[in-house]
């Protein structure tokens, strides 16, 4: 039965991602004119910088939507390792209006991560480790010892931007509930702009999370 209920599952993933797909980028009004971009920050003359992955120009960040990136930036800054952000604005002449700020992290690597685009949704914490990746196939968990788990949700809108991801695939009760609030990864410092709980079968575990490049939210 365990098998059969398996197959099940596998063949109905194609009609979720179907439903996923039709829900995919949306702009809201609040971002016409805006952009969401990803690239290496550096400070000069006082100035932040941002260099779009994969550009050789950089640009002065004008935090107009009041990220506080710089203190963030600072925070994470080191000799060694270089700073990665992910955030929305507009760019005007040699300025980058921020509006938004997604996150920030130590990487010299996260240009070239070859499956943002498909992602909806990350999230991920520590003790034990987890992380979960939603695109529009499903979600796929992963924990410390665990076989990944692959299975189709629901996801609900809660108000004020938060919203759940639910299933009961395989006999599994699980959700990952996750709200807009400024979020710290434990392990590596890098800075999020959401908060995420994952609940399996009444254990919770919390970590952070941001959107992939498949919501505009």
């Amino acid at each position: 039965m365990r098998v059969a209920r398996s197959l099940v599952l596998v063949a109905l993933l194609p009609l979720f991602a179907a439903c996923q797909l039709l829900d995919g980028p949306r702009q809201s009004a609040a971002h016409v004119g805006q952009t969401r971009m990803q690239g290496q920050l550096t400070a000069a003359d006082g100035k932040l910088l941002f260099q779009p992955c994969n550009e050789q120009r950089s640009f002065v960040v004008n935090d107009t939507g009041g990220t506080s990136i710089l203190q963030e930036a600072a925070s994470l800054a080191d000799e060694q390792g270089k700073l990665f952000a992910d955030v929305r604005g507009k760019i005007t002449g040699n300025q980058l209006d921020l509006a938004q700020l997604y996150r920030v992290e130590r990487s010299g690597t996260a240009c070239d991560d070859a499956n943002f685009k498909q992602l909806i949704l990350r999230a991920a914490g520590h003790g034990p480790e987890w992380n979960v990746k939603v695109s529009g196939k499903g979600m796929v968990i992963d924990r410390a010892g665990q076989p990944p788990l692959a299975l189709p949700y629901v996801e609900e809108q809660l108000g004020d931007g938060r919203f759940n991801l639910s299933t009961e695939a395989n006999n599994r009760h699980i959700e990952l509930w996750v709200a807009p609030q400024r979020c710290v990864d434990s392990s590596t410092g890098a800075i999020e702009h959401m908060s995420a709980e994952l609940r399996i079968d009444g254990q919770v575990q919390r970590g952070c999370g941001y959107f992939g490049g498949s919501r505009n939210d």
